[in-house]
């Protein structure tokens, strides 16, 4: 296929641009300065788009709005939804979302969070992703195909590292608050694109959501790489934890690997977290 793929510099969409050029398909990258978010590009002869661009405050995501709220519905919302229009109007085929978790954070902490539970956002952020979702879903025809993907948080090698300030305040001796949450490697994401791309019932959401980990852990992990005396902190209660099931994606064969990739790849992101 011939996949447009914006936001390919980012955090998600670097993984998914790369999975997609080692499966033999031919990647337009839409990434700044070229494209910006709100445009409305020709993708005349392109069969597929993977929209994963989003402008948020650096580091945050929840809370990403900073103080433009506005700024950022028009950019988020309002450009994503040019954006899919762009794709219907040249003739193509399939248009993949990368939403979020976050549409899900109002549900009572402990929920299994299935593929089909109604929306229930608490951020504006939450917010944005669910109406796109809606928005896009809405738009779809027989010759029109649209999903979306609601991952968790993302992990694995590259800059910036989003475990950089934790992994050095714990090599520091400073403290580091006890936390559980559930994860997703960038590789089994990016999977996880592909196969719903390539699936010819793609439609509505489908979570994607692999391992729960522990500060405790992982921190564990880094003491025994590095040699670290400092001791870990306290293992958090994960029973309360909002869980993704990914029945879904389970059923296209979806397998993720990512407590072998963490452990693969945790030598180098303590070196990305040491340097940045």
């Amino acid at each position: 296929m011939k996949i447009a793929i914006t936001g390919t510099t980012g955090l998600v969409g670097r993984w998914i641009a790369a999975a997609a050029r080692d499966a033999g398909h031919e990647v337009t990258a839409l990434s700044r300065p070229a494209y910006t978010l709100g445009d409305a590009p020709d993708l005349t002869g392109h069969d597929a788009l993977i929209h994963a661009a989003f402008r948020h405050a650096p580091g945050r995501y929840r809370g990403g709005e900073g103080d433009d709220p506005q700024g950022f519905i028009r950019d988020n919302l309002d450009g994503s939804l040019r954006l899919f229009a762009a794709a219907r109007d040249s003739g193509v085929a399939r248009v993949l979302f990368l939403s979020s978790r976050a549409v899900h954070d109002g549900h009572p902490d402990g929920t299994l969070l299935t593929d089909d539970m109604p929306v229930l956002p608490t951020s504006l952020y939450g917010e944005v992703k669910a109406q796109a979702e809606v928005a896009l879903a809405d738009m779809a025809t027989p010759d029109f195909l649209t999903a979306s993907l609601r991952p968790t948080g993302v992990f694995g090698p590259g800059l910036p590292q989003k475990w950089a300030p934790l992994i050095r305040d714990f090599l520091a001796g400073r403290a580091v608050p006890s936390r559980a949450a559930t994860e997703v490697h960038g590789a089994d994401l990016a999977e996880a694109a592909l196969l719903v791309l390539g699936d010819p019932g793609m439609s509505k959401a489908y979570n994607v959501s692999d391992l729960t980990l522990d500060h405790h852990d992982l921190l564990s992990g880094v003491a025994a790489i590095t040699g670290s005396h400092h001791q870990p902190p306290m293992r958090e209660d994960a029973r309360m934890l909002r869980v993704l099931d990914c029945a879904r994606l389970h059923a296209l064969g979806w397998a993720p690997q990512g407590l072998e990739r963490l452990h693969r790849d945790l030598p180098q992101i303590i070196a990305e977290s040491r340097e940045g």
